[in-house]
């Protein structure tokens, strides 16, 4: 970064984080700063990376996509592919949402969404456990998600 993140940026990059696509007037009206500003702001924080993209926030209930669960793996040293590469196949899997090589008695941990509990089950044992490299698993359903950013 070119400058550090002043109040005006953290405050922009907080709204737009709320709904990407406000305008401009809209954004100006709420930061007090003049629209050329905000504008000037945000192709600035496009150039330096801190945004990389603006994105949707699709509601998985009404995409029949309202169970998420948490699956964290422990990785089989002995299967020729390295943690990375299992990491790579693991997320291709339909319904595979996140893959995390973690530090600690885990390896990997995955987000998954599916339909039901019995979905995410058929990921587990059809599709994971069938990678080469995934050694013990253990799935925890999500009851409620309480915040959850993008």
């Amino acid at each position: 970064m070119s400058e550090i993140l002043d109040e005006i940026d953290k405050r922009l990059l907080e709204e737009l984080k709320r709904n990407a696509r406000e305008n401009i007037a809209s954004l100006s009206k709420k930061l007090g700063i003049p629209r050329t500003t905000v504008h000037y702001r945000i192709k600035r924080l496009i150039e330096e990376g801190i945004i990389e993209r603006f994105t949707i926030k699709p509601n998985y209930k009404k995409l029949n996509l309202g169970t998420t669960a948490f699956i964290l793996v422990r990785y089989d040293p002995d299967s020729g592919l390295t943690q990375r590469e299992v990491a790579e196949q693991i997320a291709k899997i339909p319904g595979v949402y996140e893959v995390h090589i973690i530090a600690g008695e885990w390896d990997l941990l995955i987000k998954v969404r599916a339909p039901s509990a019995e979905d995410i089950g058929k990921i587990v044992i059809d599709k994971l456990r069938e990678i080469k490299g995934v050694g013990q698993t253990v799935t925890m359903v999500s009851f409620v998600t309480v915040k959850e950013e993008l």
